[in-house]
């Protein structure tokens, strides 16, 4: 149990608000050899973190300074009010319904593929940021290589500021997590909150953050969604103007049917689907030989073939905006912390068996895709 979870147990158990008193003295119990220093600046962190003023506890769980009445959840029967997220001008979602389909990869990749285009009325470089929305298994942080960087700070106004890396503004709650005092690192602490907790801190994320980039908004921010049809997809898509939702999925039947749970969900809160991506649709194989006369010598459908992917897609109505090959360098650059268009040319041409030219080229496609779906919209 780490103080995250000290305090929800509290909160939870007396219906209330946690008291530090209580929180501190089942911390010392859990690490006893901790001196009095320690934890006076372990509590500074705990009511960073989590707010202990009763009436605002619930309202505010990230322990930010209070800047106004937060966007309200629509009540039952009434209107839905939507807004924009500040200083943002497009809003894409990259969802599945499934988790494991390589959905935070595509997130962070289709934002690196967005920051190279131009915007046609200014010849300017897209400004791009990514917001991690995953509250329970943030996975930013690594992908972007800033799961060592710490804390966001504040503005003057209170508000978080994104961090930085391979000039993408990226927000996380995975930042926001303390660390564990034997390894130094955030990878067991767990956030223990039910439903209105994860309300909550859905919208300080969405709201309490500052992206404006060198005195500007940006031109798109990819939100990278956590899996289902919960709490979280459907609070931004309650509270949030969304421009497009870009779906990942695999050619498993298992992960095609939550899937289309989530084009449902999305589409009852009134969310453009932009279109589909399937992941590790197939192998290109430097050694395989294939039965067909269809497909190259080397192209193996290890997964299963895509024709459940087409028929779905052609179902729902839904446009197809890539194929991807699985390539293993994908998964090494990312736990290295960096997108796949930035490791060597040579190493993804060579190194990935000719899988790493053509992941690069169709994800390049997905971008200029998803951009020309939304650029011509107008923010309200």
């Amino acid at each position: 149990m780490d103080y995250i979870e000290a305090t929800g147990v509290f909160c939870e158990k007396d219906g209330d608000h946690p008291d530090p008193n209580r929180t501190l003295n089942t911390l010392q119990k859990i690490y006893p050899n901790s001196d009095s220093d320690f934890w006076r600046l372990r509590m500074i962190r705990l009511r960073r973190l989590f707010n202990t003023t009763s009436s605002l506890y619930h309202e505010n769980p990230l322990g930010l300074p209070q800047r106004g009445l937060p966007p309200q959840m629509p009540r039952r029967g009434g209107p839905i009010i939507k807004r924009n997220i500040p200083n943002v001008r497009k809003v894409i979602a990259v969802a599945s319904g499934k988790g494991g389909v390589g959905k935070s990869t595509i997130a962070v990749n289709l934002a690196f593929s967005l920051s190279g285009l131009k915007d046609p009325m200014t010849s300017a470089r897209l400004r791009v940021g990514i917001l991690d929305l995953d509250v329970f298994g943030p996975s930013v942080p690594t992908l972007m290589g800033l799961q060592n960087s710490g804390e966001p700070e504040l503005t003057s106004a209170g508000a978080l500021r994104p961090l930085i890396n391979h000039g993408l503004s990226t927000m996380s709650m995975g930042y926001l997590l303390p660390r564990s005092t034997e390894t130094n690192s955030t990878d067991d602490t767990a956030v223990v909150w039910r439903g209105l907790m994860v309300q909550k801190a859905v919208q300080q994320l969405l709201f309490d953050v500052d992206w404006s980039h060198n005195g500007g908004p940006l031109d798109i921010l990819v939100v990278d969604m956590p899996p289902g049809t919960g709490d979280v997809p459907l609070t931004l898509g309650q509270l949030v103007k969304v421009d497009g939702a870009v779906i990942v999925s695999t050619p498993q039947n298992v992960a095609l049917a939550d899937v289309k749970k989530g084009i449902s969900m999305f589409r009852k809160v009134s969310v453009p689907i932009t279109g589909l991506v399937l992941n590790n649709s197939y192998y290109l194989c430097p050694t395989c030989s294939s039965s067909t006369t269809t497909l190259p010598s080397h192209t193996q459908y290890i997964f299963g073939p895509p024709d459940h992917f087409r028929e779905t897609a052609s179902r729902l109505k839904i446009p197809i905006l890539a194929e991807l090959p699985l390539v293993p360098g994908l998964s090494a650059s990312g736990d290295s912390g960096v997108p796949y268009g930035l490791v060597e040319r040579e190493k993804r041409e060579t190194g990935d068996s000719g899988g790493g030219k053509v992941w690069i080229k169709e994800m390049a496609g997905v971008a200029a895709k998803v951009w020309e779906s939304v650029k011509g919209e107008k923010s309200s």
